[in-house]
């Protein structure tokens, strides 16, 4: 008997830690832009995209973090909005409720929009969370998505494999390719789908602060699986690997891969392909050049 019960990737307890520590430090420090600018990046992104559509939206869900960014990236949109926070620190601070966002819990047909950004690059069962999103939305509405993907952190990536030796760990999370991310929005039954990539470069001199924003911004690692002790003289190991790729101001340039997915619910009114053998002009005839 064949099992569809997808593997478990990413440990659900481990994510409610490192969220839970990400909003403890944010209350503990004195709060600035700089503090979450993974966030804000995203939020400026989601802005823009969300600007390019000249549709109203009644009701909207965001999922995660990015729901303190709710009102910017609605800008002054007359829309019901419901925050889901993923952890209790931020259910506190701006959720109005709190899920497991492997298990959405709401009904079909409930919201017009739905906004997630940070999370789907951390989920066990990506196709399937898609799918409960599509389900979730009504028929013409619009789910916006940002999601780490191929290409994230590959400077860390490189010092922490070479810092573990002969002990090889996973640190990183599995990161999904641009092509492969447009694909699964087809197949989970989106529509007017469209895919984009865009990097972030940001140049650190101390590998330590790279890891004090991760954890600020509630992505660091949450694999599941036993982790191997690295020993009392990881660190070291690790600053000095970062450092063989610093350039001549002693920086090193580590970058941010963002994917950006938005498709529609299905819905009658939609713009539909053309019927496949209905063209008049022949692409030959198209691609000819003008006499």
């Amino acid at each position: 008997m064949q099992n569809n019960v997808p593997p478990i990737l990413f440990d659900p307890r481990r994510k409610q830690a490192v969220l839970n520590r990400a909003a403890d430090l944010m209350q503990a420090t004195v709060h600035t832009q700089s503090d979450r600018f993974l966030w804000q990046y995203m939020a400026n992104d989601l802005t823009e995209r969300l600007a390019a559509v000249s549709r109203e939206f009644s009701k909207a869900l965001f999922i995660g973090p990015i729901g303190q960014f709710s009102s910017q990236i609605l800008a002054g949109r007359q829309t019901i909005v419901t925050h889901a926070a993923l952890c209790n620190g931020d259910r506190h601070h701006y959720g109005d409720l709190q899920i497991d966002e492997e298990h959405l819990p709401f009904g079909p047909a409930g919201f017009d929009l739905i906004v997630t950004a940070g999370t789907l690059d951390c989920v066990n069962d990506l196709p399937g969370n898609l799918i409960q999103m599509r389900r979730t939305l009504q028929p013409d509405g619009l789910m916006l998505a940002t999601m780490f993907g191929a290409g994230n952190l590959p400077m860390l990536k490189a010092a922490m494999f070479k810092a573990d030796g002969r002990r090889v760990a996973a640190h990183i999370h599995p990161q999904i390719e641009l092509r492969s991310a447009a694909d699964l929005l087809s197949r989970t039954g989106y529509a007017l789908t469209v895919a984009d990539l865009d990097i972030l470069v940001v140049r650190y001199s101390d590998v330590k602060r790279l890891v004090h924003d991760l954890r600020s911004n509630g992505l660091t690692n949450k694999l599941a699986g036993i982790r191997p002790y690295a020993g009392k003289t990881y660190l070291n190991r690790l600053e000095t690997a970062w450092k063989e790729n610093a350039d001549e101001e002693g920086k090193v340039a580590e970058q941010f891969a963002f994917i950006s997915l938005s498709g529609w619910a299905p819905a009658p009114s939609q713009p539909k392909p053309a019927r496949r053998g209905s063209a008049t002009v022949s692409l030959a005839d198209a691609l000819k050049p003008q006499s």
